[in-house]
């Protein structure tokens, strides 16, 4: 595997001590009980409080504000002093950078409410979606193929973690990604997977004579004509139905760019080299750019993107698809080349880690 020097500084040497890496283990272990007590220390404003005393509190006068048991509130701090996300000085509890950072780091947050609300009762199906290749996980919602399929029937609160974890990731791209598209100045532009259309308002306010259309699944479209109605430029975004699973499905035809965001990790190497042979060979022609955005986790400039990215791919592997992840760039580049396109420019440090992968038909 080809990756950065920056990664390569973390993952190819033992970075613990023996007596740190049973520390590991044990952290590992107990990791469910780690993360519900964090979780539980946000939502009961214990980390709130500690940060508003920053000298700290004692255990009573955190009961006292809280309203909660002396029982809960003691497990809870015991707990989250081993964890270090607190310390403990003269009787008085003190929040820790990690506490802090769990508290007011949007992508910490985010990231927890996406793996409490969509993953966590999914993922201990874990190993059969691996054994299976399916996502056994998916079931504790309903009985869909995919969690695309299901994502219009979801529980509200289910959805605000999906759509906030997903929106989270693709907003800060935006604006960089705007400039590198439309510098052709495309006049039409097909949204492969466009979701609920925040990709294609951005699009027609940017430019106000582009017409975009938005290729997914019937049902996300409705998803994408509530989100977009009565906004500015939305007569200018239009819905093309299809499942992209289906081969026989044909791609609309007379764009001058096409654009597939946070799009092809959503679908196994095969699907990918599938969608994208499609792509070549009904819409192209040798003047036709895709723009491809992906955060490929060998191509971050923090190893913590990289962590976050590698634990993500469970999500698709338990809860999404059972067969897709997010991928290794050369990974994907190699299935843009079966698919009859050249990877003519990769834009690296697109917004929160992005990369946009440029591509044309071979000669």
């Amino acid at each position: 595997m080809n990756i950065s020097d920056e990664l390569k500084k973390r993952y190819s040497k033992e970075p613990h001590t023996a007596l740190e890496a049973q520390r590991l283990a044990q952290e590992i272990a107990f990791a469910p009980v780690v993360f519900q007590v964090s979780r539980l220390m946000i939502k009961f404003g214990i980390f709130e409080l500690l940060a508003e005393n920053r000298e700290g509190l004692a255990i009573d006068e955190i009961i006292e504000r809280t309203k909660l048991s002396p029982y809960a509130v003691q497990v809870l701090l015991e707990s989250s002093l081993t964890i270090q996300t607190v310390l403990l000085n003269d009787n008085r509890f003190i929040l820790a950078k990690a506490g802090w950072f769990l508290l007011n780091d949007k992508m910490a947050r985010v990231n927890m409410d996406f793996n409490h609300d969509v993953n966590y009762l999914g993922l201990f199906n874990l190993e059969k979606a691996l054994l299976n290749g399916k996502p056994e996980g998916l079931k504790v919602f309903g009985n869909w193929g995919t969690i695309y399929e299901g994502l219009s029937s979801l529980p509200e609160q289910i959805q605000k973690s999906w759509f906030g974890f997903d929106h989270y990731y693709s907003d800060c791209s935006f604006e960089q990604a705007l400039e590198i598209v439309f510098s052709s100045k495309p006049s039409t532009l097909l949204d492969v997977g466009g979701n609920t259309g925040r990709w294609a308002l951005k699009c027609v306010e940017y430019d106000p004579t582009v017409e975009v259309t938005i290729m997914d699944l019937p049902q996300q479209l409705e998803l994408m004509k509530q989100f977009t109605a009565g906004k500015t430029g939305a007569d200018r975004i239009h819905g093309h139905g299809a499942n992209l699973l289906d081969k026989n499905v044909p791609f609309p035809k007379g764009f001058d760019a096409i654009w597939m965001s946070q799009f092809l990790d959503c679908f196994s190497e095969e699907e990918v080299i599938s969608i994208l042979q499609r792509t070549a060979a009904s819409i192209m022609d040798n003047n036709t750019r895709l723009y491809i955005m992906e955060t490929f986790w060998d191509r971050q400039k923090f190893e913590t993107a990289s962590y976050c990215l590698a634990q993500t791919s469970l999500y698709f592997t338990a809860m999404a698809n059972g067969n897709s992840k997010m991928y290794y760039s050369e990974d994907m580049i190699r299935c843009i080349d079966k698919a009859g396109l050249i990877a003519e420019t990769i834009f690296d440090d697109i917004g929160m880690g992005h990369s946009i992968v440029l591509c044309k038909k071979k000669d």
